[in-house]
């Protein structure tokens, strides 16, 4: 090689953002996948395939990272959505939803219990899962990345207190009223903590607020996720995560 070329390539500097964006003219939501932010149980087809995980850890479906559960991750709440999500009876081979109802719907009043189960269940033999969805922005090495958050069952009521906990943060405007800020404002500590009850043990959620969002660019970002969940174009493919996890409650540790 020539001095004069070799000179040249050293000088030469890649610039990423100049190509921003370039090959992703055509990729929709539809063309990638939105991960879940899962608890691992001793049930997880994760424990004994990935390096390191074991029960009560946080695992990201799509990135396959796994985050220590006493630790835990930051996330900024974008939206919460919750839904009845219509499911095969269990071993039916069946993956995917049969059927998500918002929460408004009267489909609950089409469903029966049946003797020690606690589940609705309609005619059909299929069951309904209440499913609160927390869409969030995780903050890893100061960048944020969608994810979802998944709770039903015990988990229901870490839900709602993590709803309450939104609502009764309250900020003052300039005319000195208090306001209640949108679920971005605030950054969340995510951990695992163990739980149990008559029927078992298992690992749970905990959130805890950390701080005020003071970095703008995340904040928009949450912002801009919200949006897209709003407008419907975020679409959740529930059955990557039911597949991965049958219940998170009432398995050993």
């Amino acid at each position: 090689m020539k001095l004069q070329e070799k000179k040249a390539q050293e000088l030469a500097v890649i610039d990423f953002e100049a190509d921003a964006n370039i090959g992703f003219d055509d990729m929709t939501q539809e063309d990638y996948a939105l991960p879940f932010l899962r608890v691992l149980t001793s049930t997880s087809p994760e424990i004994g395939v990935l390096d390191g995980a074991i029960p009560g850890m946080i695992y990201n479906s799509v990135t396959q990272e796994l985050f220590d559960g006493k630790k835990g991750v930051s996330v900024i709440p974008a939206a919460y959505v919750r839904q009845y999500i219509e499911w095969a009876p269990r071993g039916s081979g069946s993956g995917a939803p049969i059927n998500i109802y918002p929460a408004s719907s009267d489909i609950l009043s089409k469903t029966h219990k049946e003797p020690g189960d606690n589940k609705d269940y309609l005619d059909s033999g299929n069951y309904l899962e209440n499913t609160a969805n927390h869409y969030v922005m995780v903050l890893q090495n100061g960048v944020p990345a969608p994810a979802l958050i998944v709770m039903k069952s015990t988990q229901l009521k870490k839900s709602r207190q993590w709803n309450s906990m939104m609502l009764a943060n309250k900020r003052k405007a300039k005319d000195g009223r208090q306001f209640t800020p949108p679920p971005f404002a605030n950054v969340y500590k995510i951990s695992t903590t163990q739980e149990s009850n008559d029927k078992g043990k298992w690992f749970g959620w905990k959130i805890e607020l950390e701080s005020e969002v003071t970095d703008v660019n995340h904040y928009q970002a949450a912002k801009e996720f919200a949006e897209s969940i709003k407008a419907g174009s975020v679409e959740v493919k529930h059955g990557q995560e039911e597949a991965s996890s049958k219940d998170v409650e009432n398995t050993p540790f």
